[in-house]
């Protein structure tokens, strides 16, 4: 949680580069920011209205489909819109259209099944997709990674220009959407609490909504003024007083959302882009889940909650063999306040297969 040495990115610093702090040794901190991984900070809201006002006309930010195969009654129209556009001669942009037309992608004769890739193609890359098809085809069996495959990619298309029945519910033209990676933590909690916070450029954005939530910040901001550990001056507000319109990010940057008091989340803004057609244009679907990782592991047997770092065999305490166990459990059933052993088992470090999603 470096902070931005050039001001104070939610008060409006727009650089986002980190200056080393200088100490008495050096630096008090290590440099983590990598300028080729992430951008600069930038204000949301402010990125919408720069590429809303550098859009040419009201056609460039439309949501409604686009016609389909049409007679293209004046080439030379077309001809003359795609050279201003790529901005090149009237020669070059008819001579693209003729070579990269759409008539020239259609390669099926009349009655052949899309489906269903011709034996004597010629495009290199589709005979070699219909070689991994008949390799899979040989080879096929209904296991995990196909049904991880397959449900990402319903996941993924199920909304693609999805309309709502209330046109109350319509996106507007020129809306941003926003792509946010979040990471699954290290061990899972039952949903218990109320609290949580966003923590984005310097400033944690606390769950205020309800009476019963805390301010899970204000440890970590006593932590970090308590002995001047070189992160500056954090800044708190409510989360619910602020939209992404509202915030200052980093696109590929590592953020963090931490909710039941120590379930963290690392939060990364992938992309960041004007609303397209093809989009789910319905706002009461946001925020809408594309994709998610197949989530394969295993809780302790005990508490059912935390992740298993222990397998046992032949345990005279566990109703079955092998057996998982937490830390926390495991030690707490196999030995006692002194260290001593049990009963009769065998224990093993257990190393769970979700670590590598």
């Amino acid at each position: 949680m470096a902070e931005d040495s050039r001001g104070d990115p939610a008060c409006g610093g727009m650089d986002g580069r980190q200056d080393p702090v200088p100490s008495s040794g050096g630096f008090s901190f290590p440099e983590y920011e990598l300028p080729e991984l992430n951008t600069h900070a930038f204000h949301v809201a402010a990125f919408g209205e720069l590429w809303r006002g550098r859009l040419r006309g009201e056609g460039d930010l439309s949501l409604k489909e686009p016609p389909g195969d049409r007679e293209v009654t004046d080439s030379g129209c077309e001809d003359a819109a795609a050279a201003r556009d790529l901005g090149c001669s009237l020669e070059t942009a008819a001579e693209l259209r003729a070579v990269c037309g759409l008539d020239k992608l259609r390669c099926l004769e009349e009655g052949e099944d899309p489906e269903v890739i011709p034996e004597n193609t010629d495009l290199v890359t589709l005979g070699i997709r219909k070689r991994l098809l008949k390799h899979r085809e040989e080879t096929l069996r209904i296991d995990r990674a196909c049904r991880q495959e397959t449900f990402a990619y319903e996941m993924e298309s199920h909304a693609v220009g999805k309309k709502p029945e209330n046109s109350a519910d319509m996106i507007e033209e020129g809306e941003l959407i926003l792509s946010v990676n979040i990471f699954y933590p290290v061990i899972f909690h039952k949903d218990l609490y109320k609290s949580a916070f966003f923590y984005f450029e310097g400033t944690f954005y606390n769950d205020k909504r309800y009476p019963e939530c805390r301010d899970l910040s204000r440890t970590i901001i006593e932590w970090s003024e308590s002995h001047d550990r070189g992160y500056g001056k954090f800044q708190t507000a409510k989360m619910e007083d602020f939209t992404f319109n509202d915030l200052y990010i980093k696109v590929g940057f590592p953020y963090l959302y931490c909710h039941q008091g120590d379930c963290e989340h690392v939060v990364v803004i992938t992309d960041i882009r004007l609303v397209h057609h093809d989009d789910c244009l319905d706002k009461t679907l946001y925020p809408l889940i594309i994709k998610k990782h197949w989530l394969w592991t295993r809780k302790c047997f005990v508490c059912k909650m935390f992740t298993a770092r222990w397998v046992t065999n032949n345990d005279s305490f566990a109703p079955q063999d092998p057996c998982f166990f937490c830390d926390v459990c495991f030690r707490m059933l196999h030995y006692d306040a002194e260290g001593n052993k049990l009963g009769e088992f065998l224990a093993y470090p257990y190393v769970d297969p979700g670590t590598f999603n």
